[in-house]
C-alpha cells in the first residue's frame, strides 16, 4: 500500500478539512504531517460547524485513526481546549482510543508565544503577518537542535529541560524589552502536558509504515498550502515548514516511494491571510464581494482575506512541486451570482509576458493577464450529482482542467459534507 496525500495548492484556506472528513471512510489512519495551530480546517455536518487546529480532520470517523505527525508543532493548551470541546460537543477522540501523538513532534511553549510577538512587533511595516501561536519560533528551536519534544513529557528531567529551554527564551526576549508576565499562561501549559500524557505517545513512522504493510490504508493530512512552503513558497512570507509532497515524507516518515496518490485542494477563486505578493488580488468591490459572500475570514484568527480571481501560473507550479495526480475545487458556490470570471493566465513581470511564478515577485510584483469567462449565475448550493451542474461550470472546470493537465475529480458547491460532488 501507498500513503495518499492530501493538501492545498494555494496560500491555504482551501478546504482541506472538509475533504479529508468526507474522504476518511475510505481511510483506516488520517495524519497531519506539519504546521501547528495556526491551521483552522472547518468541517460542517449535521447543521454543526467545528474547527480543527491541531487534530487530523478524519476525527469524527470512529473508524479512522488520527495521529499527529512529527513533523507538527503542538501548543499543548490549543490540544487540550480542542479536545475539551469536542468531549462536549459529544465526541471524544481521547475516551475512544482515535487519537495518537507522534513522539517526535514538538511543543510550542508559552515563550515561543512570546518570541514570535516581539519579532513580528519589531518587523513593523515589513511584518510577515504570524499569527502570533509560536509556531516559527518552536521551528528554529526544531533546527536549533535544543526543542522538546512530545516524549520528552514522560522523562524524568522534562522539567530541567523545560527551564533551560525557558532561560534560553527569557534571554533573547530581555533584548526586545520589558517580558511581559506569563505566568498564567504557564501553568496552563503544565495542566496541558499531564493531559496530553493521557493521550497515547507512539513512534509515528513505525506506525505509518507498519499500517502500509498491513495493506491499511493511510490519508496524509496537509496544512497551509504550496504557495506559503517554507523552501518553495513567496519568501519570507510564507509558513515554517514544508507544505508539499515532501513535507509529508519527513513529517511522517515515509520514504518517497510510498507515495500514491496526491490530491491538490483549490478554490474557484483566490485568496491570501497576511503580507506577500498576490498578483491577482481584487482591492475593490468585486474583492469584497467574493470576501463576504466566500466568508473570507481566518478560521484561527477572524482576519480578513485578501482575495482575487484564479491564478493558473500559480497552480500549475503547485501542481508540478506536488506530482498532483487529482484536482479537487471548492467553493464554485461563491461565483454563482458572477455573470463573468476572470482568470489569470500570464504574467507580464520586467517587460515580460510569462507563464510562471518569477524568482523575484515581491519588490517586482507581476501583473496579471486576465482573460474573461462566463459565469454561470445561478444558485449551485442545491445541485447533488454532476448531472446537475450548469453548462457555465462544466465548461469552466474544463477550461481549467485542460490548462492545469490534471483531472478535476471533486466539486465542493457549498460548506456542507454533503455538499460535495464527484465529477
Amino acid at each position: 500500500m501507498q500513503v495518499d496525500v492530501l493538501l492545498g495548492l494555494q496560500w491555504g484556506d482551501e478546504g482541506k478539512g472538509k475533504i479529508v472528513d468526507v474522504f476518511c471512510p475510505k481511510y483506516d489512519l488520517i495524519a497531519r504531517f506539519q504546521g501547528g495551530p495556526n491551521a483552522g480546517h472547518t468541517l460542517e455536518f449535521d447543521n454543526k460547524k467545528f474547527v480543527l487546529n491541531t487534530i487530523p480532520s478524519g476525527i469524527f470517523n470512529e473508524g479512522t485513526l488520527n495521529l499527529i505527525g512529527g513533523g507538527v508543532v503542538i501548543d499543548p493548551i490549543i490540544l487540550k481546549r480542542e479536545l475539551d470541546n469536542l468531549r462536549t460537543s459529544g465526541f471524544d477522540p481521547v475516551g475512544k482510543g482515535t487519537l495518537v501523538l507522534a513522539r517526535k513532534a514538538h511543543l510550542i511553549l508559552p515563550t515561543h508565544q512570546l518570541l514570535d510577538a516581539a519579532s513580528e512587533s519589531k518587523m513593523g511595516a515589513g511584518k510577515i503577518g504570524s499569527t502570533l501561536k509560536g509556531i516559527g519560533p518552536t521551528y528554529m528551536d526544531k533546527t536549533g537542535r535544543n526543542g522538546l519534544r512530545v516524549g520528552d513529557t514522560t522523562l524524568p528531567d522534562f522539567q530541567e529541560r523545560y527551564e533551560k529551554l525557558k532561560a534560553k527564551h527569557l534571554e533573547i526576549l530581555s533584548h526586545y524589552g520589558e517580558i511581559p508576565d506569563f505566568s498564567e499562561k504557564e501553568a496552563a501549559f503544565m495542566d496541558a502536558i499531564d493531559f496530553i500524557k493521557t493521550i497515547p505517545h507512539v513512534d509515528a513512522e513505525h506506525l505509518v509504515n507498519n499500517y502500509l504493510k498491513e495493506g491499511k490504508r493511510v490519508l496524509a493530512e496537509g496544512a497551509q498550502g504550496t504557495l506559503l512552503d517554507i523552501d518553495f513558497g513567496s519568501y519570507p512570507f510564507v509558513t515554517s515548514s514544508n507544505t508539499t509532497t515532501a513535507g509529508a515524507c519527513t513529517g511522517l516518515g515515509i520514504a518517497p516511494n510510498k507515495i500514491g496518490a496526491v490530491y491538490g485542494i483549490f478554490k474557484a477563486y483566490a485568496t491570501r491571510v497576511g503580507g506577500g505578493p498576490f498578483p491577482t488580488e481584487l482591492d475593490d468591490e468585486t474583492g469584497e464581494k467574493l470576501r463576504q459572500v466566500g466568508h473570507e475570514f481566518g478560521a484561527t484568527t477572524g482576519r480578513s482575506r485578501r482575495t482575487g480571481w484564479i491564478d493558473i501560473p500559480a497552480l500549475k507550479y503547485a501542481i508540478m512541486l506536488n506530482g498532483v495526480t487529482e484536482l479537487i475545487m471548492m467553493k464554485a458556490d461563491v461565483l454563482d451570482t458572477f455573470e463573468k470570471i476572470n482568470v489569470c493566465t500570464h504574467y507580464k513581470h520586467n517587460g515580460e509576458t510569462i507563464d510562471y511564478m518569477p524568482y523575484e515577485i515581491i519588490t517586482n510584483q507581476a501583473e496579471p493577464v486576465l482573460e474573461e469567462i462566463a459565469g454561470w449565475n445561478q444558485d449551485i448550493t442545491g445541485i447533488r450529482s454532476k448531472d446537475e451542474i450548469p453548462t457555465a461550470l462544466k465548461n469552466y472546470i474544463a477550461y481549467l482542467e485542460k490548462a492545469l493537465e490534471v483531472p478535476i475529480k471533486y466539486l465542493s458547491v457549498g460548506p456542507d459534507r454533503v455538499q460535495t460532488i464527484e465529477l
